[in-house]
């Protein structure tokens, strides 16, 4: 199980923008603080932390922030509807277009994703894989 996820920033109100525009309708919180933005799911009382958590942090080394060569990260959202609408809300909040919302024949007929960059470079993916919506072939 991955417990979190990390991806540098050197502008992190640029990167808190971004990301505020569409973690919070997936039910992640926002903490900030000296070491950077802490996106977390809800505790239910007497349960642990939900993992992962997805922090935005300056880089530990000093040097400036840059995004993996094939490194993504993906949120998975309730429904199709909600990627075409979190991809929006992303793009105008700083995001540029990596891949608009939409079936991927070399993934599964029910396999809905789009594709992001957040204002560093970092490739962020939206997806939903509903069997109960229409699918790639119907």
């Amino acid at each position: 199980m991955i417990a979190y996820v990390t991806v540098g920033a050197d502008d992190l109100a640029r990167a808190k923008r971004f990301y505020s525009a569409f973690l919070p309708a997936l039910g992640y919180g926002l903490k900030e603080g000296p070491e950077g933005l802490s996106f977390a799911l809800p505790a239910h009382p007497g349960q642990s932390p939900a993992p992962p958590d997805f922090y935005v942090k300056p880089t530990f080394d000093g040097r400036p922030a840059s995004a993996g060569n094939g490194c993504m990260v993906a949120f998975e959202a309730r429904n199709q509807q909600q990627v075409r609408k979190l991809h929006a809300a992303a793009l105008s909040a700083g995001g540029s277009d990596e891949g608009q919302p939409g079936f991927r024949a070399s993934y599964g007929p029910h396999f809905y994703v789009a594709y992001l960059r957040d204002p560093q470079g970092n490739k962020i993916a939206l997806f939903s894989s509903d069997p109960n919506e229409p699918g790639r072939d119907g």
